[in-house]
């Protein structure tokens, strides 16, 4: 006789996103995905519904840029430069050689953005941390 075992998963919660996700595209949002998705910006993001709600949620909601000069606020966490920049699309993508809170494109690197968890990374050579918030929160 065979007895079957049931393995509890804990299922994958449903994405929450805001309302603002619903709103057009800012001309600086454009061009973040225009810079790494180049000639394939049509086929992969603005032709693609869920993809583009999904990407307008990454630069609206899920990145967080923090200045932290407080020393006993700091954490120890990844440097941005241990994460690669995205190859998928265009081959001339160049990670900053200069970090500017205002102009980064976190669309440039391969942060884990389908993660469960939050995740966070400090600038090198800078107080700046990146934080890049669940998707599930």
């Amino acid at each position: 006789m065979f007895s079957q075992q049931s393995k509890q998963k804990n299922p994958v919660p449903l994405a929450k996103f805001n309302d603002n996700v619903k709103l057009p595209l800012t001309a600086t949002e454009r061009a973040q995905i225009i810079e790494v998705y180049g000639e394939f910006a049509d086929k992969y993001v603005f032709n693609n519904p869920h993809r583009l709600r999904s990407i307008k949620h990454i630069l609206r909601n899920r990145v967080e840029i923090k200045l932290v000069t407080d020393e006993k606020n700091k954490k120890a966490c990844p440097k941005l430069s241990e994460v690669s920049v995205f190859d998928g699309f265009v081959s001339e993508l160049k990670r900053d050689e200069n970090f500017n809170p205002n102009t980064f494109n976190p669309l440039k690197y391969n942060f884990e953005f389908h993660s469960r968890a939050a995740a966070m990374y400090q600038v090198n050579g800078t107080n700046y941390y990146i934080i890049i918030k669940s998707q599930y929160q």
